[in-house]
């Protein structure tokens, strides 16, 4: 079972103290595969450790996936746990996705506010794909190397000018800021983020339950020469 083996586990040298509390900063547009590629692997994580997790969003209405913006009305929505004005003091690790929503700068917004006001407490900010133009936009990112989406980059790098962007690149980790690239990026990331925080045997029993090949490898991304296009994010 997932748990023995988990248990079974050794942690590594460098996973002192782990990280338990996390968050995800969602805005209308957000990509699913974003956040729940990330929240899989945290959510088999939890059978055998203790995580909480906050679903945070400017409101307590559903997030859809989805906007009029983006040219479609339907998808999926997300409820919130709790709003950015009442997130708790103690998260550890914020997640933001990319997406289509995050191309509107009123659409983002309240995450930016929220992720500027929030990262001198976190321990570790996590972005995925457009993720990272959405908090470049916050100033965060001036001066550290980063990622994000290949098919849209010279507009995620446009709202970053002082970023020291890495076009190939799978992620990039700057200090305690981890960035990915584009959309199942944010699954090789989380896996390294697993490693390097709770274990690399660990990290690779949670793909193996999952029955996914890891890329293990932050340098290596196939799709590093693709150009922006009408279907990028």
């Amino acid at each position: 079972m997932l748990s023995q083996d988990l248990s079974d586990s050794r942690r590594s040298s460098d996973s002192s103290s782990p990280p338990t509390r996390f968050a995800v900063a969602l805005y209308p547009g957000f990509q699913a595969l974003d956040v729940f590629g990330p929240l899989d692997i945290l959510n088999m994580l939890s059978q055998t450790r203790p995580l909480a997790l906050e679903i945070l969003s400017a409101t307590l209405d559903p997030v859809p996936t989805l906007t009029p913006s983006s040219g479609h009305t339907t998808g999926q929505s997300v409820l919130p746990t709790r709003t950015f004005a009442d997130a708790a003091d103690d998260i550890e690790v914020l997640l933001v996705p990319g997406g289509f929503g995050s191309r509107d700068p009123a659409n983002v917004a309240p995450v930016v506010e929220f992720v500027r006001k929030a990262y001198p407490r976190l321990r570790y900010l996590l972005t995925v794909c457009t993720g990272s133009a959405v908090v470049a936009s916050s100033g965060i990112l001036d001066g550290r190397r980063a990622t994000s989406n290949k098919r849209a980059w010279e507009w995620a790098t446009a709202q970053g000018p002082r970023v020291n962007w890495v076009r190939r690149a799978r992620w990039v980790v700057d200090g305690n800021v981890w960035t990915s690239s584009g959309v199942s990026a944010g699954i090789d990331m989380m896996y390294a983020f697993v490693a390097d925080r709770y274990g690399e045997d660990v990290a690779q029993t949670l793909a193996d339950a999952s029955e996914y090949v890891r890329n293990t490898d932050p340098e290596w991304d196939p799709f590093a020469g693709e150009a922006e296009n009408g279907a990028a994010k």
